[in-house]
C-alpha cells in the first residue's frame, strides 16, 4: 500500500521543522509568505492531504461551520451563502449546508449531526416554530450560533438581517408618491419575524399617508414566482381594484407581473409592482423591477465575521443588527392610472 505523506516528509525534503510546515499549511503569519508558498507547492507535489481529524484532536477545532437556511433555491439565501463562504474562506473554514424547508425536525437533526461532527459553530435562519431549546442545544454544547434573515423572540444572540419594516415602508411610500391609494400587499406570513415586520411597514406607511388599511388587500402566502403568478388572478379580481402591489420579494413580484401580463395588462403602466431584495434577476426582468435592496450580502458577511470573532475569543454584541435597506426605482412602477 502507498504510505500517506506526513508533515515530517515535507519537512525533510525542504530542510525545515515540522512545526514550520504545520504553521505554513495553516497560513500562519508567523511564516513568511514566500516560505508558505514554497511549502504548499512542495506539499502538493508530494500529494500531502491535510488530516482534519488529527488537527481537531490537537486544537479542539474541526474547522467546520454549519449553515442552515430555508431553501437554497431562493436566490436571496444564495446571496447570503455566497457572502458567508467568501468570509469563511479567508479563515480556511469549511461549511456544511442544510435546507430545512421550515421543518423544525430537519433543522434539529442537522444541529445534532453538526454537534456529533464537532462543528465549531452554526449560522442559521431559523425554521418557523423553532423552539428556543433547539438554539440553546448548540450553545450549551460549546457551538456558538448566529442568526440571519429571521430573528427569534426570547433568543438573545447576534442576529443579522435587513430592517424589513423600514424597507417595505420605502416601497409603499414610493407607490403613494406616484398617486396610488389602493395598494395590495402580496406574499409573506405572520409566522416569521420577517413577515410580521414587512406587513407592519406597509400598514404604517398607509396610515401615515392617511390611507385606510383594508385587510382584504392583503394576499398572504406566496413566496415564489409560481406563487406570485397564481396570486395574479386573486389580485385582479379584488373588488377594490388595486392599481399597485407591494410584493413580499422579487420572486413574487416577477411572478405577479407575468400573471398581470398574461391577463392583458401592462406591468408598470396599468399595474405598478414593487419587489423586495434586489436580486440579480430584478434588473433584467421585463419590465425592470422596482425593488428594495435588503443587504443580503452584508448580512452574510457580518454573520460569518461575528461567528469567527466569537471563535477567536471576542464577542459581537448580542441582539438584532439591522442593515438599512435602499430603494431601487426601475420601470415596473409608474403614475396612478385608474383601472377599468
Amino acid at each position: 500500500m502507498v504510505q500517506k505523506v506526513k508533515l515530517s516528509t515535507i519537512a525533510e525534503s525542504l530542510g525545515l521543522s515540522t512545526a514550520t510546515i504545520s504553521l505554513a499549511l495553516r497560513d500562519s503569519p508567523l511564516v513568511a509568505v514566500d516560505t508558505r508558498e514554497k511549502i504548499k507547492e512542495q506539499a502538493r507535489a508530494l500529494g500531502y492531504i491535510y488530516n482534519r481529524r488529527a488537527a481537531s484532536l490537537r486544537t479542539s477545532r474541526s474547522g467546520i461551520i454549519g449553515v442552515v437556511v430555508h431553501d437554497i433555491m431562493n436566490p436571496f439565501y444564495g446571496e447570503i451563502l455566497k457572502a458567508i463562504e467568501s468570509e469563511l474562506d479567508r479563515s480556511r473554514q469549511t461549511f456544511i449546508l442544510s435546507n430545512h424547508y421550515d421543518s423544525v425536525e430537519k433543522q434539529r437533526t442537522f444541529i445534532e449531526t453538526l454537534l456529533q461532527l464537532g462543528g465549531d459553530g452554526v449560522i442559521m435562519s431559523p425554521a418557523i416554530g423553532t423552539p428556543i431549546e433547539d438554539v440553546k442545544l448548540a450553545e450549551a454544547n460549546g457551538m456558538p450560533a448566529i442568526l440571519v434573515a429571521r430573528s427569534m423572540d426570547g433568543v438573545d444572540l447576534p442576529t443579522y438581517r435587513g430592517d424589513d419594516s423600514y424597507g417595505i415602508s420605502l416601497a409603499t411610500n414610493h407607490l403613494i408618491g406616484l398617486g396610488h391609494r389602493s395598494i395590495a400587499m402580496i406574499g409573506g406570513t405572520d409566522q416569521t419575524s420577517t413577515g410580521r415586520d414587512r406587513y407592519q411597514g406597509y400598514v404604517d406607511a398607509l396610515r401615515k399617508a392617511g390611507i385606510e388599511v383594508d385587510p382584504n388587500l392583503r394576499i398572504p402566502g406566496p413566496r415564489t414566482k409560481q406563487g406570485g403568478f397564481e396570486a395574479a388572478v386573486h389580485f385582479l379580481s379584488l373588488p377594490q381594484k388595486p392599481t399597485a402591489a407591494v410584493c413580499w420579494n422579487d420572486l413574487v413580484a416577477i411572478g405577479l407581473m407575468n400573471g398581470v401580463a398574461r391577463a392583458g395588462l401592462q406591468p408598470g403602466r396599468d399595474i405598478s409592482v414593487t419587489g423586495y431584495d434586489d436580486l440579480e434577476e430584478a434588473s433584467i426582468a421585463t419590465p425592470a423591477l422596482t425593488t428594495v435592496w435588503n443587504g443580503q450580502t452584508e448580512v452574510g458577511r457580518l454573520a460569518a465575521r461575528a461567528l469567527l470573532d466569537r471563535l477567536a475569543g471576542s464577542h459581537e454584541p448580542d441582539g438584532i443588527h439591522l442593515i438599512k435597506p435602499e430603494m431601487r426605482i426601475r420601470q415596473s412602477t409608474g403614475p396612478y392610472r385608474p383601472r377599468a
